[in-house]
């Protein structure tokens, strides 16, 4: 089932669930651009597209993005059909669409996603327009596969560890751990509070166990050494002994994923979980206590010796657009919900997310927000691309990785047997 916005529901801003519906076939696709010309750009007439998006799913973004999505519509007189998938099934439902040709419009990615998709051969190059948005030379770059601008920066930052100021206080932890030892420490003083206090909401479900990622970096593993796959070094061995170490320590829990850690910290019941900068909307909207945003502590991964480097995945949405009738309409609703100020003002209002243009981070708005200032200089400004976005088979990969590392923190292997049995399976993928 899906939704259209038209210029007569312009009024009909608010409390649509368009986000919940289930993606039905969207319009027939074709397997080249909209006009006879060859240029996708050219504006053959056709106002109407449709838009898929993950984020018209969630809670804590689909009012936001209805809204955006309808007054859009309105003003540029189109019918925009939405479409969405949880996150979690997104990429693979995506792929059935664009690869059966059954899919046009535009779609919202994870930058992790677009070299995949571009191997599709659906996607539009959006390089003729990306000059004129105004991005940051950053945002454009991780927006971009095999040096093409196949999608629009939608937002850009890390995925780093939050706290919960108020519980670090409670258990005496009065500065923010930088070393693995003080956060070891800070880990113990919060499970002395009790009361199903969880230390750390860490990664353990298969799902987001990619998480694990930057404490191999950590501990001094390339992960990815001139495109050889380096996990189940000493280094990498000595990081999920470190993980197992915590876990049966029991401070980590058990059978958590992103969306279960918010749910924990939105209860006050967590100390630290790891988020993008994204998980303020979605913990705050969740929370029955009105101030959790105010004790939201974004933090630098600890690092094993002082002095060392801070890592962080890096993280980001992108909008692209897929070949196909109305490719041009698309694109100019891409270039808006971008660049345009109307926009961008709105989605950093109503979801949290910091906008790419120069001019949208030098905003009053954003530049008065304590918490993004914080994300950006703590997380953001050290955050590294996957490792694994360089193989077209990235996303088995870390799945052989996050197998690896669920077998080792439940005791079906030792560490160093686990990452030895997801080497061979990593670089069986990569040939």
């Amino acid at each position: 089932m899906s939704h259209t916005y038209s210029r007569r529901s312009v009024g009909k801003l608010f409390g649509l669930a368009a986000g919940a519906a289930v993606l039905s076939a969207c319009a027939p696709g074709t397997s080249g651009p909209s006009t006879s010309s060859g240029d996708p750009f050219a504006d053959n007439g056709v106002k109407d597209f449709s838009f898929t998006a993950w984020s018209l799913n969630e809670a804590s973004t689909k009012d936001v993005l209805t809204t955006m999505v309808n007054a859009y519509a309105g003003s540029a007189g189109a019918k925009v059909t939405t479409a969405s998938y949880p996150y979690n099934d997104y990429l693979n439902q995506l792929l059935l669409q664009v690869r059966g040709g059954t899919l046009t419009g535009v779609i919202q990615t994870d930058v992790a996603w677009l070299a995949t998709l571009a191997a599709t051969g659906k996607l539009v190059d959006l390089g003729p327009i990306a000059a004129k948005g105004g991005y940051t030379d950053a945002a454009l770059g991780i927006a971009k596969a095999n040096g093409k601008q196949y999608g629009l920066p939608w937002t850009t930052a890390g995925i780093g560890l939050i706290g919960n100021k108020e519980l670090l206080d409670r258990a005496g932890i009065t500065q923010a751990p930088t070393t693995i030892a003080d956060f070891e420490n800070a880990l113990r003083a919060l499970k002395g509070l009790g009361g199903g206090v969880v230390p750390w909401a860490a990664m353990t479900k298969v799902d987001q166990l990619k998480d694990f990622i930057p404490w191999m970096w950590v501990f001094g593993s390339p992960v990815v050494d001139n495109g050889k796959i380096a996990v189940g070094d000493d280094a990498s061995v000595e990081a999920l002994t470190w993980y197992k170490k915590l876990y049966d320590e029991k401070l980590i829990a058990p059978d958590v994923n992103r969306f279960d850690a918010r749910a924990l910290f939105a209860q006050g019941k967590v100390g630290f979980y790891e988020d993008a900068i994204g998980g303020r909307g979605a913990v705050t909207k969740a929370s029955t206590d009105k101030t959790l945003g105010d004790k939201l502590l974004p933090i630098s991964c600890p690092v094993k010796a002082s002095g060392d480097q801070s890592r962080h995945l890096a993280w980001g949405h992108a909008l692209a657009v897929l070949q196909g009738d109305g490719s041009a309409a698309a694109a100019k609703f891409v270039t808006a919900m971008t660049s345009d100020p109307t926009y961008t003002n709105q989605w950093y209002k109503g979801a949290g997310l910091p906008p790419t243009t120069t001019a949208g981070l030098a905003s009053a708005d954003v530049k008065a927000d304590a918490f993004v200032s914080a994300f950006t200089s703590a997380i953001g400004a050290h955050s590294t691309p996957d490792p694994f976005w360089i193989y077209p088979k990235f996303a088995q990969i870390e799945t052989a990785l996050a197998n690896a590392v669920q077998s080792a923190l439940i005791g079906k292997a030792s560490p160093k047997d686990a990452l030895a049995t997801a080497k061979s399976q990593m670089e069986a993928l990569t040939s």
